[in-house]
Protein backbone atom coordinates (compact mmCIF):
# COMPACT_ATOMS: atom_id res chain seq x y z
CA UNK A 1 0.00 0.00 0.00
CA UNK A 2 0.88 3.38 -0.69
CA UNK A 3 0.07 6.66 0.82
CA UNK A 4 -1.43 8.79 -1.50
CA UNK A 5 -0.57 12.71 -0.62
CA UNK A 6 -2.47 15.90 -2.19
CA UNK A 7 -1.91 19.83 -1.31
CA UNK A 8 -4.82 21.98 -1.30
CA UNK A 9 -5.27 24.51 -4.14
CA UNK A 10 -2.40 22.39 -5.45
CA UNK A 11 0.14 24.68 -3.42
CA UNK A 12 -1.18 24.74 -0.18
CA UNK A 13 -0.94 22.66 3.16
CA UNK A 14 -0.45 18.54 2.55
CA UNK A 15 -2.92 16.24 3.13
CA UNK A 16 -3.50 12.47 3.10
CA UNK A 17 -5.48 11.72 -0.27
CA UNK A 18 -5.74 8.20 0.41
CA UNK A 19 -4.01 4.71 0.14
CA UNK A 20 -3.26 2.82 -3.09
CA UNK A 21 -2.09 -0.76 -4.01
CA UNK A 22 1.42 -0.80 -5.40
CA UNK A 23 3.36 -3.38 -7.03
CA UNK A 24 7.35 -3.99 -6.37
CA UNK A 25 9.70 -6.43 -8.31
CA UNK A 26 13.12 -6.73 -7.99
CA UNK A 27 15.06 -9.22 -10.51
CA UNK A 28 18.62 -9.95 -11.25
CA UNK A 29 19.37 -11.83 -14.51
CA UNK A 30 22.44 -13.87 -14.09
CA UNK A 31 25.11 -11.92 -12.62
CA UNK A 32 24.29 -9.18 -14.50
CA UNK A 33 22.33 -5.55 -13.08
CA UNK A 34 19.67 -5.73 -10.78
CA UNK A 35 16.65 -4.58 -12.28
CA UNK A 36 13.91 -2.75 -9.99
CA UNK A 37 10.07 -1.44 -10.87
CA UNK A 38 6.98 -0.15 -8.92
CA UNK A 39 3.26 -0.25 -10.33
CA UNK A 40 0.08 1.28 -9.65
CA UNK A 41 -2.14 -1.93 -9.10
CA UNK A 42 -1.52 -5.49 -8.25
CA UNK A 43 -0.66 -6.26 -11.96
CA UNK A 44 2.75 -8.39 -10.34
CA UNK A 45 3.47 -9.63 -14.53
CA UNK A 46 3.81 -5.34 -15.11
CA UNK A 47 6.11 -4.84 -12.19
CA UNK A 48 8.32 -7.84 -13.54
CA UNK A 49 8.30 -6.86 -16.94
CA UNK A 50 9.66 -3.29 -16.08
CA UNK A 51 11.88 -4.62 -14.19
CA UNK A 52 13.46 -6.97 -16.80
CA UNK A 53 13.72 -4.08 -19.09
CA UNK A 54 15.09 -1.81 -15.88
CA UNK A 55 18.00 -4.71 -15.75
CA UNK A 56 18.36 -5.26 -19.27
CA UNK A 57 18.97 -1.18 -19.97
CA UNK A 58 22.02 -1.04 -17.15
CA UNK A 59 23.52 -3.63 -19.20
CA UNK A 60 25.69 -2.02 -22.46
CA UNK A 61 25.35 -4.70 -24.76
CA UNK A 62 21.78 -4.37 -24.76
CA UNK A 63 21.31 -0.67 -23.62
CA UNK A 64 21.31 0.58 -27.10
CA UNK A 65 19.35 -1.61 -29.02
CA UNK A 66 16.63 -1.42 -26.59
CA UNK A 67 17.00 2.25 -26.32
CA UNK A 68 16.51 2.31 -30.44
CA UNK A 69 13.83 -0.09 -30.74
CA UNK A 70 11.61 -0.22 -27.60
CA UNK A 71 11.97 2.82 -25.98
CA UNK A 72 12.16 5.89 -28.71
CA UNK A 73 9.32 4.21 -30.14
CA UNK A 74 7.36 4.47 -27.42
CA UNK A 75 7.91 7.82 -26.15
CA UNK A 76 6.99 9.43 -30.06
CA UNK A 77 4.29 7.31 -29.61
CA UNK A 78 3.46 8.88 -26.39
CA UNK A 79 4.25 12.01 -27.50
CA UNK A 80 2.20 12.03 -30.24
CA UNK A 81 -1.32 10.84 -28.47
CA UNK A 82 -0.34 13.52 -26.10
CA UNK A 83 -0.52 16.10 -28.48
CA UNK A 84 -3.33 14.73 -30.19
CA UNK A 85 -5.45 14.91 -27.12
CA UNK A 86 -4.48 18.93 -26.43
CA UNK A 87 -4.98 19.45 -29.63
CA UNK A 88 -9.17 18.47 -29.14
CA UNK A 89 -9.05 19.90 -25.54
CA UNK A 90 -7.56 23.24 -27.38
CA UNK A 91 -10.79 23.58 -29.63
CA UNK A 92 -12.79 23.85 -26.39
CA UNK A 93 -10.54 25.85 -24.71
CA UNK A 94 -12.27 29.16 -23.18
CA UNK A 95 -10.10 32.49 -22.63
CA UNK A 96 -11.18 34.50 -19.89
CA UNK A 97 -10.43 37.95 -19.13
CA UNK A 98 -10.74 41.06 -17.44
CA UNK A 99 -11.78 44.82 -18.77
CA UNK A 100 -10.39 47.34 -17.07
CA UNK A 101 -13.02 50.62 -16.52
CA UNK A 102 -11.50 54.01 -17.05
CA UNK A 103 -12.74 57.08 -15.11
CA UNK A 104 -16.27 58.06 -16.51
Amino acid sequence: MLMLRGRVGGTGNPFNLGEASVVRCAVRLGNGPLGVAYALGRDKRRAELAAVFDALLQDPAHHDDLQSKLIEPLATAQSQARDQLQGEVATSKVEFFTLVRGDA
